[in-house]
């Protein structure tokens, strides 16, 4: 990155200057040394990610996500004998540039759980989640939690609808989560904890800690009982209300796949299948929910489409992400986080060139969108890994040291973004009173 923060813009050669050191850093950054180091800031620098329009923002100037999935991190923080490879992943992260992580503050009445029953808790386990939120601080990567999950992994909304038929309710369907009232109220009473918990480590309250990026409401909602979507949009209208008056601080997004539903027919050419338009989600309707921040889209062609690699995975993953980009523009007014994204090593016909290529076209449109000041705000690899945590691997891991590629296309994808911020804020430094400031810079062939 080009350190800006102190500077004092002298005028035309200063920006010449400066755009010849950005193409010269876009050229070097493949080597993986320097990328964390010329992203470290001051303690004082460190605050909240907020939002302006369709764009996220730090400090008054833009913030881009380039991200990544790693779930299991407080589980992994509970042992000590594995404590240690959050710390390595989180370093490894930042050699590449990475600045957001996705993972979970949940795991309901399973193995570690956080949470063993409707408000009860390990304080070991969540000892653990302080840990992650201290560690990822350390390493200036920001944190989005997600607070419960659609599957049954890490107990999720049915473990919920367990706890609630053990405590006598009649309920028929894991989809009852989302309306019956106890199971709502077990629900709040799990943000509220979360929310209100004070780090052990930091003695930071989670509300107030500005390393949380923002908080998701469930991984991947579904409610195939009712396609209208009517029961799902229900429950992310009371939730997401519900955590911003417990926490106007933080933004706040759904976490959807990023279907299209029953409001917007004329979208459903979109989808992947004729199936997600009946999975109870409705991409543009949801977001229009007050409370809800920024929009979240998955993208799984390789499950959604067909599990043998093709070119149509990628061609699908441009139009989704087009599409997406297009409506937080024109009907959301606001950013849009590709937050989960991958290839499986599982899939018939995989190789790691592949790989390359769907992530290079997630980032090619995403810098489109920068480009032109749009909504599409960053994307989240599905998922990092660090060495020796192959056993967890779903097929979709990326570790940094064996895959050189790969973190070569995620390290410049990371400079590129760090160069952009730092244009935007020699933009602002000027007031805006050059014609387009950024045209020396965007006008490189670096796509």
């Amino acid at each position: 990155m080009i350190v800006v923060e102190n500077s004092i813009c002298t005028g035309d050669d200063r920006f010449e200057s400066m755009v010849e050191e950005a193409e010269n850093d876009l050229y070097s950054s493949s080597t993986h040394h320097g990328v964390y180091d010329l992203q470290d800031m001051e303690d004082d620098a460190w605050e909240m990610v907020a939002k302006s329009g369709n764009q996220f923002v730090v400090n008054g100037q833009p913030f881009y996500v380039n991200g990544f999935n790693t779930y299991w991190l407080m589980v992994f923080a509970a042992d000590q004998s594995t404590r240690g490879k959050v710390t390595e992943l989180f370093q490894q992260a930042s050699s590449v540039g990475l600045t957001v992580c996705r993972t979970w503050a949940f795991n309901d009445g399973q193995w570690r759980a956080l949470q063993k029953s409707p408000s009860v808790y390990d304080e070991d386990v969540f000892k653990a989640l302080d840990f992650v939120v201290s560690e990822a601080k350390k390493y200036k990567i920001r944190l989005i939690l997600s607070l419960v999950n659609n599957w049954d992994a890490y107990g999720g909304k049915p473990q919920y609808v367990k706890w609630g038929k053990d405590a006598g309710l009649n309920l028929t369907s894991d989809d009852d989560f989302f309306s019956h009232p106890t199971l709502r109220s077990y629900y709040k009473a799990h943000v509220k904890t979360v929310l209100n918990r004070v780090n052990t480590l930091t003695n930071i309250t989670y509300k107030e800690d500005p390393t949380i990026f923002a908080w998701e409401l469930m991984n991947e909602p579904r409610c195939t009982s009712d396609p209208s979507g009517d029961k799902l949009q229900s429950w992310i209208q009371e939730m997401a209300v519900y955590v911003k008056s417990m926490d106007p601080k933080h933004l706040v997004e759904i976490g959807t796949e990023g279907f299209y539903g029953p409001s917007t027919p004329e979208k459903a050419q979109f989808n992947p299948n004729s199936y997600a338009t009946q999975v109870g989600t409705d991409f543009i309707r949801n977001h229009q929910v007050i409370g809800v921040d920024f929009a979240s889209v998955h993208i799984y062609a390789d499950s959604w489409i067909s599990q043998t690699i093709s070119d149509a995975h990628v061609q699908f993953t441009k139009s989704w992400m087009e599409a997406h980009i297009a409506d937080a523009e024109k009907y959301l007014g606001m950013p849009v986080l590709f937050a989960e994204f991958g290839v499986s090593s599982k899939d018939g016909g995989y190789n790691s060139s592949f790989r390359d290529s769907l992530i290079n076209t997630v980032y090619k449109t995403l810098l489109n969108s920068t480009r032109k000041g749009g909504s599409g705000a960053g994307s989240l690899l599905w998922q990092l890994f660090p060495d020796g945590t192959d056993y967890m691997d779903d097929g979709y891991a990326i570790v940094i040291s064996k895959s050189p590629s790969t973190s070569n296309i995620i390290s410049l994808h990371s400079t590129r973004l760090a160069i952009f911020n730092s244009m935007c804020s020699w933009k602002c430094r000027w007031g805006c009173k050059k014609k387009n400031p950024l045209e020396a810079f965007l006008y490189l062939d670096y796509l």
